[in-house]
């Protein structure tokens, strides 16, 4: 029964199918720790592998528990539909290949996870997708950038380490005008940002990080919005305009809204096509990991968040710390990006420049004692790392800096301990 609720809170333990296990009764999600499923009928499983009935084949495309964290997951950003995949780095590169090939090409921000920049700057180009560089302070270079083989734009709400959030309205709508879709990867800002309220087309999240929560499990997702025309530009949008052999010739554009009553063709695509033929999976296990976190989400990230908060009153004041990043610290037009797009708080995400530059920063990380030292973010426990002997290791000195990261430049992740045991151990590693 549907939940008649748009509380994050409430749809969090309660939307989706998932009420009670209707073999036991069982009320918590049982984990369906299976490879296949039995077919009422050679009629039902044709009907299945058709396309003509929705339901479970082998648990690489779908798998019962995973599908309570798929529909929980598209209620949390309030889309139409949800894949779930072994990673966020997985969900990244399904959906661009959802939409791009070899001869095409997306635009995307340079402020981007270190995994994704290398995805975008030496994977991607290796299979013939090349990814063009713009500039999110000025949306219109986007447009700049679009020619007839550009398939969509990307961009992080709230890219670590710069924390200036992407200009999501203003390039959603470039896109639309052009036939291209917006991917938005929300991982830093769930809750706190919703990116298809303002024209994002698609969602990925890493649920490794703040949504699993507990640093156990890797997970990712892709949720489409059901709000992005595939067929009005189809010259832009080849995949979804073109028969698929994959399926018998299939249009994925005008076939999946007649067949399931819903705009969903980015997430069948994804699902039937890529998850099916590329194969990475989330385990069953892992989702009923993530459907505990994803629980207790709005407690936990009001709780990262009030830390957040609290500590930047320390750190601005400390003679050891040249500067602070921060989205409730910004100014001018990266406030007003803050003001429209973080609506619910700034975000769990503290960047610090230390004085002494590399040096400094790898003696701050190793001088801490409560506070990991960990290439993660989102856990409940406060996490630390000095990127640019890190995550950005990979990149030159200038790509560093593009990405915003310098060179004494430390992450913080604040997680839900005692702000005065957070405050107490980067005191101590700040004067050792």
């Amino acid at each position: 029964m549907p939940i008649n609720s748009k509380n994050i809170e409430t749809l969090m333990l309660h939307a989706g199918s998932h009420r009670r296990d209707p073999a036991t009764n069982s009320v918590a999600v049982p984990i369906y720790q299976t490879t296949s499923y039995q077919f009422d009928s050679t009629e039902h499983a044709g009907k299945l592998f058709a396309l003509q009935e929705l339901g479970n084949i082998y648990t690489r495309i779908t798998n019962p528990t995973t599908q309570v964290l798929e529909e929980r997951l598209t209620a949390l950003e309030g889309g139409a539909a949800a894949v779930a995949v072994a990673s966020g780095s997985s969900a990244v590169t399904l959906a661009i290949q959802n939409v791009a090939s070899a001869g095409d090409n997306i635009v995307a921000s340079p402020y981007l996870y270190g995994g994704t920049y290398n995805l975008f700057t030496n994977t991607l180009p290796k299979m013939g997708i090349e990814v063009r560089f713009a500039d999110p302070s000025d949306p219109e270079s986007f447009a700049k950038l679009t020619d007839e083989n550009t398939r969509a734009y990307f961009g992080e709400t709230l890219p670590n380490p710069q924390l200036v959030p992407f200009p999501i309205s203003e390039v959603a709508e470039i896109g639309r005008e052009k036939g291209v879709p917006l991917i938005v990867d929300n991982t830093a800002a769930p809750i706190t940002c919703r990116p298809f309220d303002h024209g994002a087309a698609v969602v990925v999240h890493s649920l490794t990080k703040f949504i699993g929560g507990h640093g156990t499990s890797i997970g990712g997702v892709i949720i489409d919005g059901g709000n992005f025309d595939w067929v009005e530009h189809p010259d832009q949008q080849p995949n979804f305009n073109l028969p698929d052999g994959s399926y018998h010739g299939a249009v994925w554009g005008s076939l999946v809204p007649e067949a399931l009553g819903a705009p969903i063709a980015f997430a069948v695509r994804a699902r039937v096509v890529l998850l099916r033929d590329l194969g990475p999976s989330l385990s069953p296990f892992n989702a009923f990991q993530i459907i505990q976190g994803l629980e207790t989400l709005s407690l936990r990230f009001h709780k990262h968040q009030s830390n957040a908060a609290k500590l930047i009153n320390y750190l601005t004041k400390h003679r050891e710390i040249d500067t602070v990043t921060y989205p409730g610290l910004f100014t001018g037009a990266n406030k007003s990006l803050v003001d429209t797009y973080l609506t619910s708080g700034n975000g769990a995400l503290i960047g610090i420049e230390i004085k002494g530059g590399v040096e400094a920063g790898k003696n701050f990380i190793d001088n801490l004692k409560l506070i990991y030292h960990v290439a993660n973010i989102g856990d409940a426990r406060t996490l630390a790392i000095h990127p640019a002997s890190t995550t950005h290791s990979q990149l030159s000195a200038e790509a560093q800096i593009m990405a915003g990261v310098t060179p004494g430049y430390v992450r913080l992740s604040i997680g839900i301990e005692h702000i005065d045991d957070i405050i107490a151990d980067i005191e101590q590693a700040l004067k050792n």
